[in-house]
């Protein structure tokens, strides 16, 4: 069977901008705009969510600032077909989010 990949977004509580390294990956952040985690992986968005609220190969933001998958954002990339095209929708969907003010942390 052949392997396929999902991009998602989740969206973050707003206090991961109280996080000086957060601040730092977005300079252009607006105020008080949405922060999102934007990844990539051949789990389902929603198996992945889980995966890093219960701290499996998660990441610090997801897990402790993880609130809710955003889907909207990023279900009409689903599902992709190779590793290599859901890293570049993942760099594109980070850098499309992060060009309209959003602050973004991207896996």
């Amino acid at each position: 069977m052949r392997s396929r990949f999902f991009v998602y977004v989740i969206e973050l509580d707003p206090a991961v901008r109280q996080i000086g390294r957060f601040r730092k990956a977005n300079p252009n952040m607006s105020a008080g705009a949405t922060c999102f985690y934007v990844g990539s992986s051949t789990r389902t968005p929603d198996q992945r969510f889980d995966q890093h609220k219960q701290g499996y190969k998660s990441n610090r933001y997801a897990r402790k600032f993880g609130l809710h998958l955003r889907p909207e954002l990023s279900e009409q990339y689903n599902p992709i077909p190779t590793r290599k095209d859901a890293v570049e929708l993942e760099e594109y969907l980070a850098n499309r989010l992060r060009s309209k003010g959003f602050g973004v942390w991207q896996g």
